[in-house]
């Protein structure tokens, strides 16, 4: 069992660093080549960040793990509008605008629900996946035509590198999130085997794991004044996952899910605290500290309501 523990700590290593360099070096690229802020925010941020959730997805599709992939989106996705959201306003409090709070949030609601609708039979097929996807993708272009290329989020990185330094370290950092992927998965399967657990509590878990990207890239923006990416990231990401990452791993293989009473009351929980984070979001325009120690508060019942 050690082993297994010993693997599954270094494969969600592995999947995380790799996507931080991953993401960091690909909007050097994306700068280096004048690629606009609203591109780089919305594709190598918010889905960049999402790779690690992505990449659990495909390789538990891959072993017939649903209850593992969905497990993945939905600790991932409460983590990251709690935990993570707290986090960066400790750090610095988060301002919002009302409108970016009703295009992002309401987005955000609309992809975590057609989520909680596609599992209703337990099952996620090849074909819901694409459409997963495709509406995923007529979001982003919808938005980026009504915005017009409008900034949506600063860009992180403050010197700029060449492409000969930085495509490198794109690679590296994939390599590292694919072969992450693959151990975290295989041993997390096998770990909740071992221990007698559901497989779709060591996907929330996982999911816990995987925000990391997502809270290192808006805790160093909100440190450093750069309040957009702050929130685009994470809401970003959140809009990213329930449809696109759980989509792309029902494009290798059905997600099938046997603990659907679990996914059903977690799911409900990630939906209704989304909406009490959104409903502080537009209230007080931002959060504040004192709303940030209720974000983090709001994470704790996460496991209490399998």
């Amino acid at each position: 069992m050690l082993v297994e523990v010993a693997l599954f700590v270094v494969g969600l290593v592995a999947l995380v660093f790799g996507a931080d360099r991953a993401v960091t070096a690909a909007a050097e690229v994306a700068r280096f080549y004048g690629v606009s802020p609203f591109f780089i925010g919305v594709t190598l941020i918010s889905i960049g960040t999402s790779i690690p959730e992505m990449t659990t997805s495909v390789y538990a599709a891959t072993y017939g793990a649903g209850d593992l992939v969905v497990g993945n989106i939905v600790g991932s996705e409460t983590s990251q509008i709690t935990l993570a959201i707290g986090i960066v306003a400790l750090i610095s409090p988060i301002v919002a605008k009302r409108r970016d709070v009703m295009i992002y949030g309401g987005a955000m609601t609309v992809a975590m629900i057609i989520m909680l609708l596609t599992l209703e039979d337990g099952v996620v097929q090849r074909s819901e996946g694409v459409l997963m996807m495709l509406a995923y993708v007529n979001f982003i272009y919808t938005l980026y035509t009504n915005e017009g290329g409008e900034e949506i989020a600063e860009e992180v990185v403050e010197e700029e590198e060449t492409p000969e330094r930085a495509l490198p370290r794109v690679a590296f950092g994939l390599l590292l999130v694919v072969v992450g992927g693959q151990v975290m998965v295989t041993n997390g399967v096998e770990l909740a085997r071992l221990i007698g657990i559901s497989e779709y509590l060591v996907g929330l878990l996982t999911g816990l794991g995987t925000t990391t990207p997502e809270i290192v890239v808006a805790g160093i923006a909100a440190k450093g004044g750069q309040e957009g990416i702050s929130v685009g990231a994470i809401l970003g990401s959140n809009i990213t996952d329930p449809v696109f990452s759980l989509g792309v791993g029902a494009l290798v293989a059905d997600v099938v899910v046997t603990d659907l009473g679990s996914v059903t009351m977690s799911g409900l929980y990630m939906l209704a605290v989304s909406l009490t984070v959104l409903t502080l979001f537009y209230w007080r325009r931002g959060i504040d500290r004192r709303a940030a120690l209720l974000c983090i508060v709001l994470y704790l019942p996460t496991f209490v309501v399998l």
